[in-house]
């Protein structure tokens, strides 16, 4: 086993690459503790250089609408004002505390999701 810290793409393009040579191999084996050694410093370049940001509630109530299949009249129904969910959607109101509740409690957005800046 060969393994060494992550420093570039080159390194890290490398590591993919041996990675996808011993990604079937036996757990128990010295490839498949190779393997499990090199998605966790996979993972942590990945995290450090290529981190996604968690979605502004906007967005996160448009992907849960999705998810759920629901209508903006559906919408209407969870925030209790069928003029403003155009507004909220189109971003020209901000979502009401109570709105944020609602949201959390009904569609399981999570609080975190809800309560960043858009």
């Amino acid at each position: 086993m060969n393994i060494k810290a992550i420093k570039s793409e080159i390194d890290y393009n490398n590591a993919l690459l041996r990675l996808e040579e011993i990604f079937h191999a036996p757990i128990n084996s010295p490839e498949g503790d190779e393997a499990e050694v090199l998605s966790i410093l996979i993972e942590k370049y990945e995290d450090d250089h290529y981190a996604i940001g968690a979605p502004d509630p906007i967005e996160a109530i448009r992907f849960r609408m999705e998810q759920m299949d629901m209508s903006k009249k559906d919408l209407a129904k969870v925030l209790g004002y069928k003029s403003r969910v155009s507004e909220i959607l189109s971003r020209k109101r901000k979502l009401t505390l109570k709105m944020i509740r609602n949201l959390h409690d009904k569609l399981k957005i999570p609080y975190e999701s809800l309560l960043t800046d858009y």
